[in-house]
């Protein structure tokens, strides 16, 4: 059994979860992929230690301050891959961007490799059952795209404004839809 919370924030209703002592999740209001690697079930518990140092860590981020990640005990829940990627978005300094080449770049290395697929890397951040704290908003695509966020565009360039990342080199892509005969 998994405790849940609820978390107020500018930008949308945040859902926190914890396995009573670290956070496992945090999902915002109609995130893609909500609480899908949590299999048991989810009881309200506001009153946990662990959602009061979450609470205050969120409460710091969007008053525009930089908590660290490291003061909170995280525990997300994925594969070793999934981890590995997720280890290395915990390493993007406040305020600053990185593309998901640059990730694979690292995976990479890692694993002894020369190379790592970029569309690995997409998925694996893109499933992050801990957005915000563990902040995969932070990466974009190698020409500056604002993709990929599983909260939505639109939070994403509301944290990276918020952060105060340096925008001007950044852009949303036009949605492209592709024709289908018929």
């Amino acid at each position: 059994m998994y405790d849940k919370t609820k978390y107020r924030s500018p930008i949308a209703t945040i859902t926190l979860a914890s396995d009573g002592q670290n956070i496992i999740g945090l999902w915002l209001e109609g995130q893609k992929y909500h609480g899908e690697t949590l299999f048991e079930e989810w009881v309200e518990n506001d009153c946990l230690p662990v959602f009061k140092l979450a609470k205050n860590w969120l409460d710091q981020y969007f008053a525009g301050e930089a908590p660290k990640i490291s003061d909170l005990p995280l525990a997300p829940i994925g594969s070793k891959f999934r981890q590995d990627v997720w280890c290395i978005l915990r390493e993007i300094p406040y305020g600053q961007v990185i593309t998901y080449g640059e990730i694979a770049d690292k995976i990479a290395v890692k694993q002894g490799k020369t190379s790592m697929s970029s569309q690995a890397v997409v998925g694996a951040v893109g499933h992050n059952p801990i957005s915000i704290i563990i902040p995969c908003h932070r990466v974009v695509g190698t020409n500056g795209s604002l993709i990929g966020y599983a909260g939505g565009i639109a939070n994403k360039v509301k944290l990276l404004e918020l952060e105060g990342v340096e925008m001007t080199r950044l852009f949303v892509p036009k949605e492209t839809r592709v024709a289908r005969n018929t």
